[in-house]
């Protein structure tokens, strides 16, 4: 066995490793040592010396006792002894008089033992909450009150950024830099909260009947931001920019004052944390040589805070997420993408490079399904179900499925998209939660779990596919499915991606994004007389709505703002703008733009262009931007690795809810059998009738009989036509019976991966057997998915009576994925009403049909099926 510790001696110039920077700073010669690690297994078999232990635990309390010294550094000094025991002893007789009073007064008023156990419950419950909160608070402003070095001594396990990242450099200098800079700097970020923040808080908490909010005191405090590590890219970067990333730490000691209406409150400990990008673009020639600054979060930071004051009520778990909910989503507003925040370093640099949205493509999101999730309702006989949603977060971008009553199997088929500035970085976060009703804005809903993807493995790969296992829960896998949409600026494109969206028959979908960038309105007329106008600018696509600020009291304001528009079909759409005055909420100009007309354009964009504005003076203008980018797919790179997860997923789901005997295997291949020889091959009866096909059109799809063989483009209607009922069959007719003399059944099976939905079409039936003239069957079909023939996958035609070949056209969906496709069986049963009524067997015939046919996922499979003798259930 080798040594577990090797001291190396390298040059300072060297590259630092994990633990240079101690060892540097413990270190006064020109030279760094390199601490070697040995492998755990060797390390556990090395007996710790009692030296070192001593060094340890003396080393460790001194650290502690400096941080405990640096956190308590701005306490107030403590009364006297004999005041805090007379307080004291005041305290705890008037706690033990209100306690034996309540016990009196529940005896002697007759009330339920509940309204004694219950406050105490929620007070025992508010002081543990209250208590964790400041622990963490306390640690965390120790933290950043204390130097590097102790921080990475004292906590091992809460290390910064650049010892876990390779490619995350260590920047103490910067910490030093914005500790000069702070005092500086907290007037900037006074101003941007009570302009900005201020505001959209108060509109936020008046729609929950919550009206007056104004900040009154702010004071950030001493406490700068601590950056952990800074990571800057050197590789798919534009030669006029420089991206860097920051890992941001802020736990402040702010002072900061709010009234809401006459009640005041204040926050405390203000704490965010989260991995924040900066952009400097344009590079100019000039000094300062960078034109201007983007500063924005990728995903959404982790924020904290403590509630003081009168409305310190609203600090109890669950009451206190409504203010703290509001505040996080305007933070968003802000700073986190697609939201930046620009600065302008030069007057060389047009608005619209440093303001106007960038994005890099779209993120198409199917939420399918999810399987064995906790249950978190309690029911009658202990634990029942879940009511269980899921919500996407895209940066600032939210979507909400909806929710599924009583269910831990929820099948969602929930479709989103989200505009992506910037694919490496972000990621897309699924939480689960479970539906409690409460009071409106309040969160009463249980967490379900959580799961996360990074969009640059979507971009590589173009699309995503798969079952993830559920974090921060005991149990529970959830099935998503993404896609990743480039931006072109070529028409042509267009055609492809409206036929996608038919086929796909998910009207929220889009073809298309438009940009737009309102730059200034130039003359407004005013809505009041001998005033000049508070104007703020709405423009909306469809339902869409976007909002600038307001400018007071201006005339020709200039906003500098930028938007963008998912749109549905460009040929249709229109972008509507209107400009209202505040204070009265007039209207003072408006104008809509057609944006087919962008078509036309070169690189389909308009760059600052004056449009005159309509109900408005008539030397009213609207300066503005404008550019249309059309979605289109891009390749697809296979992963056998996650294909071969995602088979395993689904088959241990399968396994959890199907107990399988020990002989299914063994009927499996006899099923196979059957299947192939009950199924006549289209081709059969090709040679006697003439077939129909299908003739798809790019605008509508339309029906057509033309004598050709295409049932390719048959099931191209079947999987995108939004009727569901078909009136041409492919073939027609059959004379035969069928090898077993019970008939034969015409369907149409076929599935759609992009959608994750089997779509079956059951044609006709002809043929029944009549063994009695006067009890002619009423007929009609029953569907279950194989193996476990649960509810949920039961169809049933309706009932067709007294008749022996029935027409049924009815088409019926399944959301399955891929992998359970793949081990699936479809078992079909025709029954007859009459036979169930008169006390007999209601099965006229039956038959399964394998569904790992490669036939059903490419082109569909279209035939005629024997119908087999009743068998019984496995």
């Amino acid at each position: 066995m080798s040594d577990p510790i090797e001291t190396v001696k390298v040059p300072a110039a060297a590259p630092a490793t994990l633990l240079q920077p101690v060892a540097a700073a413990e270190s006064s010669s020109d030279e760094v040592t390199v601490v070697h690690q040995a492998p755990l297994a060797e390390l556990e078999d090395i007996p710790p010396d009692p030296t070192d232990e001593e060094e340890d635990d003396n080393k460790k309390d001194s650290i502690d006792e400096k941080m405990v010294a640096a956190s308590k550094e701005e306490m107030p000094p403590k009364k006297s002894s004999a005041e805090d025991s007379i307080l004291s002893v005041i305290y705890t007789a008037s706690k033990k008089v209100f306690i034996v009073g309540s016990i009196y007064l529940v005896g002697y008023m007759g009330w339920s033992i509940a309204w004694l156990i219950a406050p105490v419950i929620l007070s025992v419950a508010r002081d543990r909450w209250q208590k964790s909160t400041k622990h963490k608070r306390s640690i965390a402003k120790a933290s950043a009150l204390a130097s590097e070095k102790e921080v990475i001594l004292a906590r091992i396990d809460e290390l910064p950024a650049w010892v876990y990242f390779p490619d995350v450099e260590r920047c103490e200098w910067l910490n030093k830099i914005l500790k000069q800079l702070w005092p500086n700097a907290n007037h900037y970020a006074r101003s941007l909260v009570k302009q900005t923040i201020e505001p959209n808080v108060a509109e936020s908490l008046a729609f929950y009947k919550l009206p007056g909010f104004r900040f009154d005191r702010i004071i950030l405090g001493t406490i700068p931001p601590r950056i952990g590590g800074v990571k800057v890219y050197d590789y798919n970067v534009a030669r006029n920019e420089i991206i860097m990333d920051l890992d941001l730490f802020y736990a402040s000691d702010c002072d900061i004052n709010f009234y809401l209406g006459a009640m005041k409150g204040g926050i405390k400990d203000f704490q965010i944390h989260g991995w924040i990008r900066v952009v400097m673009k344009p590079l100019i020639r000039t000094m300062p040589l960078v034109g201007g600054l983007q500063i924005f979060f990728l995903n959404n930071p982790n924020i904290d805070f403590n509630l003081v004051g009168i409305i310190d009520f609203m600090d109890m778990p669950g009451l206190s997420d409504l203010l703290r909910r509001i505040i996080v989503e305007q933070i968003g507003n802000i700073m986190v993408l697609p939201n930046k925040l620009p600065i302008s370093l030069s007057d060389e640099v047009p608005a619209a490079s440093l303001k106007m949205p960038e994005p890099e493509g779209i993120l198409r999101i199917h939420v399918v399904e999810a399987k064995d999730l906790m249950k978190k309702d309690i029911g009658m006989l202990g634990k029942g179900k879940s009511d269980p949603y899921a919500i996407v977060n895209v940066g600032s971008q939210e979507f909400k499925t909806q929710i599924i009553d009583n269910n831990v199997n929820p099948k969602w088929d929930y479709w989103c998209e989200a505009i992506v500035n910037s694919a490496i970085g972000q990621e897309v976060c699924f939480n689960l939660w479970d539906c409690d009703q409460g009071l409106p804005g309040v969160q009463n809903d249980d967490p379900l779990g959580r799961a996360t993807i990074e969009i640059v493995n979507v971009v590589k790969r173009g699309v995503v596919d798969t079952w993830l296992t559920l974090e921060e829960a005991k149990h529970g896998l959830l099935h998503v499915r993404l896609q990743w949409y480039k931006l072109t600026a070529e028409p042509a494109d267009l055609q492809a991606a409206l036929m996608e969206t038919q086929l796909l028959r998910v009207t929220s979908m889009s073809t298309a994004l438009l940009i737009v960038f309102i730059d200034s309105a130039r003359h407004l007329k005013s809505a009041r007389s001998n005033a000049r106008p508070d104007p703020y600018l709405v423009c909306s696509v469809g339902k869409q709505k976007q909002q600038t600020a307001m400018i007071m009291r201006d005339d020709s304001p200039v906003w500098e703002q930028g938007f963008t528009f998912l749109v549905g079909n460009p040929d249709n759409d229109t972008l509507q703008i209107k400009i209202y005055d505040q204070k009265t909420g007039l209207e003072i100009g408006q104008y809509g733009y057609v944006i087919a007309c962008l078509m036309n354009k070169e690189n389909m964009e308009m760059v600052s262009q004056p449009f005159q504005l309509q109900k408005s003076g008539p030397d009213s203008k609207l300066i503005m931007s404008l550019a249309l980018r059309i979605l289109k797919k891009v390749d697809i790179v296979e992963d056998t690795d996650v294909t071969s997860e995602a088979s395993t997923i689904s088959q241990l789901a399968r396994a959890a809810s199907v107990k399988q005997s020990p002989s299914a295997q063994d009927k499996g291949s006899l099923r196979d059998i059957q299947s192939q020889s009950s199924r006549l091959s289209s081709e059969s009866p090709l040679t006697e009738e003439e077939p129909i096909a299908l003739k798809v059109s790019s605008d509508t799809m339309n029906l057509s009989t033309t004598p050709t063989r295409s049932p390719k483009l048959f099931n191209a209607n079947l999987a995108g036509s939004g009727d569901s009922q078909l009136t041409h069959r492919f073939p027609d007719i059959t004379s035969s019976a069928g090898e077993n003399g019970l008939g034969r059944i015409q369907l149409s099976i076929h599935y759609m991966v992009q959608r994750q939905k089997l779509f079956i079409t059951i044609h006709k039936i002809m043929n029944i057997p009549l063994r009695d003239p006067t009890n002619i069957p009423d007929p009609y079909v029953k569907l279950y998915l194989l193996p476990g023939r649960s509810k949920e996958s039961k169809r049933k035609t309706v009932v067709v009576k007294d008749n022996c070949n029935p027409v049924y056209d009815a088409t019926f969906e399944y959301l399955i994925s891929m992998a359970e496709l793949m081990q699936s069986e479809l078992e079909v049963t025709v029954c007859t009403q009459k036979g169930f009524l008169l006390g007999g067997s209601p099965i006229i015939g039956m038959l399964k049909i394998s569904l790992n046919e490669t036939d059903i996922i490419e082109n569909g499979l279209n035939s005629w099926f024997d119908l087999q003798p009743e068998q019984k259930h496995d």
